[in-house]
């Protein structure tokens, strides 16, 4: 059967003390975009999703004693949520910093030709977005990197 949410096969869940609030700073910082909202009766959230162009986050409210937010472990996160930009990622990272996102590494251009900026979120989730500005190949990556690699795109 096609899946009538046109959800990606694969897709990640973050979970915060105060997912409106949060929410609503993706929207503004990182550019996510909401795409459903699931409220009990009491109208409280029990579930939602935002998209970034067709990539989909799953946002909760933590499940006490089974997944809690960074801020609630002190600090301590298990993941990084990795999202790649066509275009505009040093647009992005102002717009991120104006926003207050705490900046982990500003943008900078890597071996294998990608730019990329890393951030955390309010509540401590870790994001790393991401921009191709260059054709590298795997053996120059190597090169430049210091690194063996095992398998590559154009592989």
């Amino acid at each position: 059967m096609d899946d009538p949410f046109d959800r990606p096969a694969i897709r990640t869940g973050l979970f915060y003390q105060s997912p409106e609030q949060s929410m609503a700073w993706l929207e503004a910082a990182f550019g996510l975009t909401r795409s459903m909202d699931v409220r009990c009766k009491s109208g409280n959230l029990v579930h939602a999703e935002m998209r970034f162009g067709a990539c989909t986050i799953v946002i909760d409210a933590e499940w006490p004693d089974v997944v809690l937010s960074p801020i609630s472990l002190g600090g301590a996160t298990t993941q990084i949520v990795y999202v790649h930009i066509e275009e505009g990622l040093d647009a992005h990272f102002a717009k991120a910093r104006e926003h207050g996102a705490f900046i982990l590494s500003e943008p900078e251009d890597q071996y294998y030709g990608d730019r990329l900026y890393r951030a955390k979120d309010p509540e401590g989730h870790i994001w790393t977005f991401s921009q191709a500005v260059r054709q590298v190949d795997r053996a120059e990556a190597e090169r430049l990197g210091g690194v063996e690699i095992l398998g590559w795109h154009d592989d």
